[in-house]
């Protein structure tokens, strides 16, 4: 005969309502004692609920997205009573012989220093987990530093008594973990739970710094497919592949259950390696435009394609900070209008491109790159400035050298036939290599301020707008003035708030003054 038995959710703790996530088992399927049979996930933590029975599934009475509660029927078991006749006489031999027994160990908070009330802010196992010694179960954070606390015993978790954000303190409880035992030769098998010891572990697997300063870069998983669901994987796997930077929802595991193994998160790190990999930001949604009108799609250009791409990372890698500020230009117009009368033409880039050079030399942190390590400050004591130029296929930025040997009539001339080989696609690579810092000119074309950015591995870019007559109060009128918007853009890792005031100062002295600049 066969007997039917009803498994029901026990008390997981102050949980109300928590969902399905997963059905681990189907009807039909044979089930020993302790496999795990639903996830339920809280807003705060996920969990596999054992079955306390073995037998064979005879119905299951959830559904994914079911909220369910304690006591809400989850399965129903069929087991054989002849099984249970054989078998119970067995358990209760005098002369049975030596087995193993388990034992349920307490993981309390360890002595983890001068700290109190540390926050928990991440639970690196779930009910149901088998851990190895020394496996991490929880992360905790003080003010001053983060730290994963270690299980100092193996076995099954049987509890999580902690929750994220709470404030925990020595000696308060983590968990409960069932433990194989030695052998007993009692008479009869002992299965009230063995008293609970307190387990402090003499050392901890801590950090060196707090997590917001040691943060690694995720691995660019947009290779990957679409992700899997709610991931299961062991603590150990789940602390790999936090270091490395990997969403295990993204994982496809291969071990019992879809338990994502060792191997499965290594192949899974390869194939993005060995692909290549794309842009790991959520990507724009598509869209067929057709369908509100007419449309015509048009190429990219080689050069659009090719800059839209260096953009890009500079705008992700560099932080960003942007200065504005506008010069009187009164008397660098007046000097120019005088060239031009004398037949020599020269375009106020120049004069910027001259003033940039001598306040690069007085601020040097500015005509400077970052080496690979990001630690080291490359200073270049030659002044090449790029200049982005406008052509019928894009943006270019072809450098002129040696700016500060050169006059202005030197400059103009060489501009203007950098200008053309930019317009015709005649320049070569070389003469797109080797500035410290660029310039960006849309004088010629409008606009009273933009935003430009830092054309890495350089730190810094100057943005001219395009000049304008204002009133300006000299203390007891307003006086017409020629002003000239400035945006300065730099990379904050290297240039602070207050270098860039200073160097936006100093061009801005400079720039006002033309004997500055005809020294």
């Amino acid at each position: 005969m066969s007997a039917m038995k009803n498994i029901e959710l026990p008390d997981i703790g102050d949980f109300d309502e928590v969902e399905v996530i997963e059905i681990l088992v189907s009807v039909g399927d044979k089930i020993a004692a302790e496999d795990s049979i639903i996830t339920l996930e809280s807003d705060k933590a996920s969990m596999e609920i054992p079955t306390p029975h073995a037998g064979i599934v005879a119905s299951i009475n959830v559904n994914i997205g079911d909220k369910i509660k304690q006591g809400d029927i989850l399965i129903a078991l069929e087991n054989s009573e002849a099984d249970e006749k054989t078998t119970q006489p067995e358990a209760q031999k005098v002369d049975k012989p030596k087995q193993t027994t388990s034992e349920i160990v307490a993981v309390n908070v360890p002595d983890i220093g001068d700290f109190d009330e540390v926050e928990v802010i991440e639970i690196l196992a779930a009910v149901g987990d088998e851990v190895s010694q020394e496996d991490s179960i929880i992360t905790l954070e003080s003010d001053k530093a983060s730290m994963e606390i270690p299980t100092p015993v193996a076995g099954k978790i049987v509890d999580i008594s902690v929750n994220l954000g709470d404030k925990l303190s020595l000696g308060d409880l983590i968990l409960n973990i069932e433990t194989i035992g030695g052998e007993s030769s009692s008479a009869t098998l002992d299965t009230t739970p063995a008293s609970t010891p307190t387990a402090v572990p003499e050392k901890l697997a801590t950090v060196a710094a707090p997590i917001a300063k040691t943060a690694k870069p995720a691995l660019d998983q947009s290779v990957s497919m679409q992700p899997k669901g709610d991931s299961h994987a062991s603590p150990s796997i789940r602390k790999m592949a936090r270091e490395i930077g990997v969403d295990l929802s993204r994982v496809t595991g291969t071990g019992q259950k879809g338990r994502i193994l060792d191997k499965d998160l290594k192949a899974y790190v390869k194939q993005i390696l060995t692909s290549g990999g794309g842009s790991a930001l959520p990507k724009t949604p598509v869209i067929d435009f057709s369908k509100f009108g007419d449309t015509e799609t048009l190429a990219l250009s080689r050069i659009n394609k090719l800059s839209g791409k260096h953009l890009t990372a500079c705008w992700l890698n560099i932080p960003h900070v942007t200065q504005f500020d506008e010069v009187n230009i009164d008397q660098m117009e007046a000097f120019r209008q005088e060239q031009k009368s004398k037949g020599v033409k020269l375009t106020p880039l120049v004069f910027i491109m001259k003033a940039v050079i001598q306040a690069l030399k007085k601020h040097p942190r500015f005509n400077a790159s970052l080496d690979e390590s990001g630690e080291n400050l490359i200073i270049k004591k030659y002044f090449n400035l790029g200049i982005a130029m406008d052509t019928p296929n894009g943006l270019v930025v072809p450098v002129i050298k040696d700016v500060e040997k050169k006059s202005l009539t030197e400059l103009a001339t060489e501009l203007a036939e950098t200008s053309v080989k930019a317009r015709d696609g005649k320049l070569k690579p070389g003469d797109m290599q080797g500035a410290g810092f660029t310039i960006s000119s849309l004088g010629g074309i409008g606009g009273t301020q933009f935003t430009p950015i830092v054309n890495a591995p350089e730190v810094a870019i100057l943005g001219v707008s395009r000049s304008q007559t204002k009133p300006v109060w000299d203390g007891k009128n307003f006086i017409p003035t020629l002003t000239l918007p400035l945006a300065l853009s730099y990379d904050h890792r290297v240039i602070d708030g207050a270098q860039g005031g200073r160097f936006m100062a100093d061009l801005h002295s400079i720039l006002s003054d033309i004997r500055e600049i005809l020294l």
